[in-house]
């Protein structure tokens, strides 16, 4: 049994999701090859091939792929798949984009935010914004299975995996790049980084959140993170939203500051290693699963955090 995991990256790196992937095809199969598709990715296929377990890199190049383009993906992999038995993809913005479009082609059931894999046929997922855990048994022939990165480990390096280059399809007769607007900060990315300080709607607006969120984020070496009440009311952009219809992140460290804990919101981030909350309200939903809670207002509270740390 092989397995085919796809590469997460921006062209010029990995992302750590990629190995964390890996992590998850070796509960599958010893067998693992790694596609990169992209467009000026040699580097990111070369550190793919350092990753632990990877039997062989695919790489495969065109400005459609190099874009993201989800039927160019699907039209590289769909074909690859008569040499797999599985397909792991990260579950990431992008990943859930293309995913869904090679199962159809291959007219199998999708298996989406495998957070455990038991066996190569059986693996477990959260439903119910996370409140429990499903275990999906596949009898299809391929599997198409999106893995949730933040469940997993990331695979060591110290491998030595050739890298092949092969053709890229075509570009689609009907799907044309039109323009990308990239969000650009100092900060670590919200997904990957290991400390995360995250807002709520008890900001009150726009310019507290940035008052009092940002400065501890810098001081702190931390992404921003936002609730989906904070993100709705225009307290914070849509790429800072973390819960179910968010980002997932799973830091060493989430500071949850005037968050209140609606299931949403603990869906993106109750995995984190350590909670730290500070509320007003001592029944707020989000002490449930914090490891340390501060019931203070956060106008109090934060400034003399910032002066702690100096």
């Amino acid at each position: 049994m092989a397995v085919l995991v796809i590469a997460d990256h921006d062209n010029a790196s990995l992302k750590e999701d990629t190995a964390k992937v890996v992590t998850a095809a070796q509960k599958v199969s010893g067998d693992i090859d790694i596609l990169v598709a992209g467009q000026g990715a040699k580097a990111v296929a070369d550190a793919a091939a350092k990753i632990q377990g990877v039997r062989k890199v695919l790489l495969a190049e065109s400005a459609e792929l190099g874009q993201g383009l989800a039927e160019a993906v699907e039209a590289l992999v769909v074909p690859l798949m008569a040499n797999y038995d599985a397909v792991l993809v990260p579950a990431t913005s992008q990943g859930k984009n293309f995913a869904p479009r090679i199962a159809a082609k291959l007219d199998v059931a999708q298996i989406s935010d495998a957070i455990e894999v038991v066996d190569a046929n059986t693996f477990v997922r959260p439903i119910y914004a996370g409140n429990a855990l499903e275990t999906v048994q596949s009898s299809d022939a391929k599997k198409v299975v999106t893995v949730r990165p933040t469940a997993f480990k990331a695979a060591a390096e110290g491998g030595s995996a050739s890298v092949e280059t092969i053709a890229a399809p075509g570009a689609p007769a009907k799907t044309h790049f039109v323009d990308q607007k990239l969000v650009k900060s100092a900060r670590p990315e919200l997904t990957a980084a290991k400390i995360v300080v995250s807002g709520g709607r008890a900001m009150g607006s726009a310019e507290e959140f940035q008052r009092v969120i940002e400065p501890l984020a810098d001081k702190l070496g931390a992404a921003v993170g936002a609730s989906r009440a904070a993100v709705d009311a225009g307290y914070a952009p849509n790429d800072y939203q973390v819960g179910q219809t968010g980002k997932v992140v799973a830091p060493e460290l989430y500071v949850a500051i005037g968050i209140s804990g609606a299931i949403q919101h603990l869906a993106g981030m109750k995995d984190s290693k350590v909670i730290v909350a500070i509320n007003k309200d001592p029944d707020a939903p989000i002490f449930q699963v914090a490891d340390y809670g501060l019931v203070a207002d956060y106008k109090a509270a934060v400034p003399e955090l910032m002066s702690a740390l100096g």
